[in-house]
């Protein structure tokens, strides 16, 4: 075991320089740190594992720094969780406490370094925050690593997307540049509608000269253990004067070529293969072409046997003779969604007026590796009607584009998908929808669409500050609403209280879930907002750490669901799932610069303290024992870095709790139910939230923050950019003046849940569009069950702390109750109350209720 202590920065040496030669000098491969060695996490890479199938899906190669020197290492796999729940994040530190070298046998030369324990992550130390451009760091490449453009293992030529599959991500990508003057001979080329000759026959096909009409987003297609370099797939839909047809793009020819293949493109073809049409698909609505559509066969462009050719024409090269036909469009405005068929498609222009955070959720594919889908909501205006466009928008594989959609510009969407549920419309993005913002409009092919032209003369009457007032990002959105109560709920899939533990332990990084519970409501808590006591933005991304340390001496991979509950087996025993043992002491819980101190009692520890004979006197001086003894274990973890520069604050992963403050500890009114007080020591799982988040609250938008609120809204980036995340901004929330946390017992009184509810008070919550404006008596469950507070007849509207008074309605009331689940990152986890109804208002199949 080697020790840290004759690390330094000074002079020509480096803690990295250090740590390799002890590494290199020592007996085995594997070498464990008796203090842990900070770096600073400048970039994260995802590739497929090249394991076998049964371990995890996906490798991690993590490039760090010491200030001095940068080195790729690969990420051990029983560690990957740390970064599937965004709490190993780039522009983090990291505190590491082994390393080993790993000897690539199958190759000469080519070794590399792994991390095998983690301790903590911690907040980036004061020395690290002068780094302005990580790149200018020299990479420390002394015998082992042998390509940074790439993975590790160099069985993967690629490197995917950290947070999706669908996205051209890394060098191997070839980005888009103009295509160069060509010369092509138009005189032998042949047509759409007679490739079936070519088909059923064994003549090679003559070149064709197509034009593409609609582009799929990329399809990854990659398994572990799968011999193919590049396993991806886009599709197109090309037409000519003959008709139109379906043209797939395989394998190595993706990267090459995707950025390159944009709609509207002319397309010169040779060397081409014909297949089988594969049925089980999307595809684009083409309705205003007055062409056939070939449906039996498609165009296959394929690396090798043979190697396709594919050349791209110069507009100002495209010949009229050639009679290709225009792009097709399909613009609808918003007064027009309305009375469009559901699964209609259309194409919208709007201005953007308001721009959700990037969630994500699970693809439903049942094989092949582990998916999720990124998406993201937007409203958009253009003066046809009151109510905005609501837009859920998915990736598109234009990342560049995706990433930047932000209140006040114009938006375009192709091929989107009328969604009506109830009284509810929205958009739905398609596998062919492109996007296209403010920058990116210039030359496309639908600027002269008449739509398009009477929405920018519309765009001229308005005032740029009047408009700005009405945007909004972030917070947390989910729409449709929850149906109404006498909606026929019975079909829904209900979670029992105590098996959300199982959930939230599942729960990855910025992912969405709605889940239903039932149960009694049997404590309502309300909480001004903002809280009495604010810490800055960037003190508020802390969780709060209940300190612990694994029996393996390292920090173990962290589990959500340690940051929710506390129950008497996690607190006596080492938990099974995370490996985590935790002492039944009162801990420290620090956030911000504050210190909380906070007692988790549990059923059998106050029978003990009974049993004994304690009385309160007794019990406070044994918490203050627990404290000492705590407060000393804790230094000698500060006593073991101390060898270490400056480590910064610490975010301990080894067991937490969302956030709490002070002032939210304390609510300003607070109702029990009757049996609360009677069961609440009996309950073994009870799932807390803490105080509500800032990110749950959407905030105004100011243009000055733009990159900023963008860099929050978007997910965890692969790299870190020093000068954005230094910069911090002034949250202002959207009409939100308080919220609600409410406790649901579950049936059998064993597990609990606390969730917390924001009402929609103003019209100014993006919440607040396309929702019908119930009539209710403002009632606390009037007010949960349609998720606003209802304006009178004269005008006046309740303020949400009054509801409390109505809140003894809920006594003995069983209830279902839809809950938003996110996992917001750095151990922060969203359970938000959707809706809320008593059990006995939901219609049965029959009818009846």
């Amino acid at each position: 075991m080697a020790g840290p202590s004759d690390r330094s920065d000074s002079g020509s040496g480096s803690a990295l320089q250090a740590v390799f030669e002890q590494l290199r000098s020592a007996h085995t491969l594997s070498l464990t740190l008796t203090g842990p060695l900070c770096l600073a996490v400048i970039a994260l890479d995802r590739y497929l594992s090249a394991q076998h199938p049964a371990a995890e899906s996906y490798s991690y190669d993590l490039t760090v720094t010491d200030g001095r020197w940068r080195i790729k290492c690969q990420l051990a796999e029983s560690l990957s969780r740390w970064v599937r729940t965004g709490s190993l994040r780039c522009g983090a530190g990291v505190l590491v406490s082994q390393l080993s070298m790993v000897h690539d046998e199958t190759r000469l030369s080519h070794s590399y370094i792994r991390i095998d324990s983690i301790h903590s992550v911690v907040e980036l130390p004061e020395r690290f925050l002068s780094i302005q451009d990580v790149g200018s760091i020299p990479e420390w490449c002394q015998d082992h690593v042998t390509r940074s453009d790439g993975p590790l293992q160099l069985s993967r030529k690629y490197y995917l997307p950290l947070w999706i599959n669908d996205d051209p991500y890394g060098s191997v990508w070839v980005p888009y540049s103009p295509p160069p003057d060509v010369v092509i001979d138009v005189s032998r080329i042949t047509l759409l509608a007679d490739l079936e000759a070519f088909f059923h026959s064994s003549r090679r096909p003559l070149p064709l000269l197509v034009r593409i009409l609609h582009r799929s987003r990329i399809r990854y297609y990659g398994k572990t253990g799968q011999n193919i370099d590049f396993p991806f797939q886009v599709y197109c839909e090309v037409a000519d004067q003959s008709g139109v047809m379906s043209m797939v793009v395989w394998n190595d020819l993706c990267p090459e070529w995707f950025n390159r293949l944009t709609v509207g493109s002319v397309l010169y073809l040779q060397q081409y293969s014909l297949k089988h049409s594969y049925q089980n698909r999307s595809r684009p609505h083409i309705r205003t072409l007055s062409l056939m559509t070939f449906h039996s066969i498609e165009i296959s462009l394929n690396p090798r046997s043979p190697a396709s050719v594919v050349t791209v024409i110069p507009p100002k090269s495209v010949q009229p003779q050639w009679d290709l036909p225009d792009v097709p469009y399909n613009f609808a405005t918003r007064s027009e969604v309305d009375s469009m068929n559901n699964n209609q498609a259309c194409d919208i222009i709007g201005l953007v007026t308001y721009v959700g955070r990037v969630e994500r959720i699970r693809s439903k594919e049942k094989t092949g590796p582990e998916k999720f889908w990124a998406y993201r909501w937007v409203h958009a205006v253009d003066g046809t009607a009151d109510s905005p466009f609501i837009l859920e928008i998915f990736s598109s594989s234009q990342p560049e584009i995706f990433n930047n959609i932000c209140p006040m510009t114009y938006l375009v969407c192709t091929q989107m998908r009328v969604c009506k549920t109830g009284c509810s419309v929205y958009l739905t993005s398609s596998t062919e929808t492109q996007l296209f913002i403010t920058g990116c409009h210039k030359k496309q092919p639908y600027v002269n669409e008449p739509k398009v032209k009477a929405f920018i003369q519309w765009t001229k009457t308005l005032k740029d500050s009047v408009m700005l007032r009405r945007t909004s990002v972030g917070g947390h959105y989910c729409y449709p609403p929850a149906p109404p109560t006498n909606s026929n709920m019975t079909n829904e899939p209900i979670t029992a209280v105590a098996d959300l533990k199982g959930e939230l332990q599942s729960l990855q990084y910025r992912e969405h879930r709605r889940v239903a519970v039932q149960g009694y409501v049997a404590a309502v808590q309300y909480h001004t907002w903002p809280p009495q006591t604010e810490t800055p933005h960037s003190e508020q991304q802390e969780g709060v750490s209940v300190r612990g340390v694994s029996d393996t001496g390292a920090a173990a991979a962290p589990s959500t669901m340690d940051e929710m509950t506390l129950t008497q087996r996690e607190m006596d025993s080492t938990s099974p799932d995370s490996d985590i043992t935790v002492s039944p002491k009162r801990r420290r819980v620090q956030t911000g610069s504050r210190e909380v101190h906070r007692q988790y009692f549990t059923r059998s520890k106050m029978q003990s303290n009974r049993q004994v004979g304690l009385s309160s006197h007794e019990e406070e001086e044994e918490e203050r024992q627990d404290e000492g003894e705590l407060e000393s274990e804790e230094s000698e973890v500060e006593d073991a870095s101390v060898r270490q520069p400056a480590v910064g604050k610490e975010i301990d992963h080894t067991l937490q709790v969302p956030h709490v403050q002070q002032a939210a500890s304390h609510p300003t009114v607070l109702w029990e139910s009757g049996v609360w007080p009677l069961v609440k020591q009996q309950v073994t799982d009870h799932f807390c939230c803490g105080r509500l988040d800032q990110e749950s609250i959407p905030e105004k938008f100011h243009f000055d923050d733009r990159e900023v609120l963008l860099h929050h809204l978007n997910l965890s980036p692969a790299r870190w950019t020093p000068d954005l995340t230094s910069q911090t901004h002034t949250h202002t929330p959207v009409a939100c003046t308080g919220y609600f946390t409410l406790t649901i017992l579950g049936l059998n009184q064993r597990a609990a849940l606390d969730v917390q509810f924001v009402p929609v008070i103003s019209p100014d919550d993006p919440r607040a569009a396309g929702v019908p404006h119930t009539q209710h008596d403002n009632s606390l469950l009037s007010c949960i069950s349609t998720g606003r507070l209802c304006v009178q007849p004269d005008g006046s509207c309740p303020a949400p702390g009054s509801l409390m008074c109505s809140a003894p309605q809920l006594e003995s009331e069983r209830v279902m109750c839809i809950v938003d689940l996110c996992l917001l990152g750095e151990r922060r986890v969203e359970m938000i109350c959707s809706r809320l109804y008593r059990t006995a208002d939901i219609c049965q199949p029959d009818g009846t209720q």
